[in-house]
């Protein structure tokens, strides 16, 4: 994609901005960061959370795991590890991405299951996790909060959000009215980071 469309798609429109949403691979992180030297402000890439925190091993650990299931899909650790360093990095280009995906249970667990990870109950929560793994808290508001904006030229949102380092037991699920039940994502492994609202 980045040698056939993507490549002669900017040499023709050179000053057209464009986005890469929920990068997975090392070789679109490369791609992005070496773009971004050249010429700031026009490429960018967002990342989700589950990206940062899965690979594609985590998707068949102990089994079939059909809510990690999603597209793109998770790669490898190299590719993981890359994403990591460049969300942490603080650098414009990359910036948060929920992607999240609120697929009801049977929709996930069936012959054709949908693809997505519901991560909107614990997407911070999960980012936040993250960047204190990787000792780079301080990074955390650039890439949640001031690159996006800044790279699309919107003001910075001005509200704040507190987040404290305590465990967050997640619900096993989320029931639906008139629906489903939906699995949120670290149902099972918990957050070690809660939001006070």
């Amino acid at each position: 994609f980045i040698d056939t469309i993507l490549e002669p798609l900017i040499r023709k429109f050179p000053e057209l901005r464009i986005v890469l949403e929920h990068v997975t691979t090392s070789q679109a992180v490369d791609f992005v960061s070496e773009r971004h030297e050249t010429a700031p402000g026009k490429i960018g890439a967002t990342i989700t959370a589950h990206h940062l925190m899965i690979n594609r091993t985590d998707i068949f650990r102990g089994g079939i795991r059909p809510h990690l299931y999603c597209l793109p899909i998770a790669k490898r650790e190299k590719h993981r590890l890359a994403l990591r360093k460049a969300a942490i990095s603080g650098a414009g280009p990359f910036f948060l991405g929920t992607d999240t995906a609120p697929h009801g249970v049977s929709a996930k667990q069936s012959a054709c299951g949908c693809a997505g990870v519901f991560s909107a109950p614990v997407a911070i929560q999960a980012y936040t996790q993250v960047f204190d793994e990787e000792n780079a808290l301080d990074r955390l508001e650039d890439f949640a909060s001031r690159n996006g904006p800044k790279f699309y030229g919107l003001p910075k949102n001005n509200k704040t959000l507190t987040l404290t380092r305590s465990e967050t037991i997640m619900p096993e699920k989320i029931s639906v009215q008139g629906g489903d039940d939906i699995l949120p994502f670290l149902t099972e492994e918990g957050v070690i980071w809660n939001m006070d609202l």
